[in-house]
């Protein structure tokens, strides 16, 4: 009785997501990529990134991370997967600029540093600098909520809150 009145013992299903980056926080569908802007790999945030370093945005574990270093996956404990794109076009810089700080398989904490990477070297070599942060399992979400147009401390500004199904 005292579980159901107070909710104790019912497991949450609403998982706040951190800004991985410190800088800008843009609406996914200002993207300068039709994948991203167009939401194929799913909804989100993107950050226009003033420092090299990407951090965990939740507890969870990493599930992929891509040989180039330019990206991560990490599943959060409410099932949500969260993809971190550093810049666009990165991937042909061939993991030059990138050193990571994990392993697919790691289990992470909020703020954990996952990823560094050189912002001259990007903005040199790759389109652009900002970073898409995506919900890859948007379906299985029962809603997504961000917050845009603000300046983003890494590990402490929330930039989105997703609640799955």
């Amino acid at each position: 009785m005292f579980k159901k009145l107070f909710g104790l013992g019912s497991k949450t299903n609403a998982e706040t997501i951190l800004a991985p980056l410190t800088g800008e926080v843009k609406n996914i569908e200002e993207v300068p990529d039709p994948v991203f802007a167009g939401r194929m790999m799913g909804n989100g945030v993107a950050i226009v990134p003033t420092e090299g370093v990407v951090v965990s945005p939740v507890d969870g574990e990493i599930v992929q991370l891509f040989h180039t270093k330019h990206a991560v996956g990490i599943k959060a404990k409410n099932g949500t997967e969260i993809l971190i794109h550093i810049g666009l076009e990165t991937v042909k810089m061939g993991g030059e600029g990138f050193e990571a700080h994990v392993s697919e398989g790691q289990a992470v904490k909020a703020g954990d540093k996952l990823i560094s990477f050189d912002l001259e070297l990007i903005r040199e070599k790759a389109k652009s600098t900002i970073t898409p942060i995506v919900i890859t399992n948007t379906d299985a979400a029962e809603s997504i909520n961000t917050t845009v147009g603000v300046s983003a401390t890494k590990g402490s500004t929330e930039v989105m809150k997703v609640t799955m199904k």
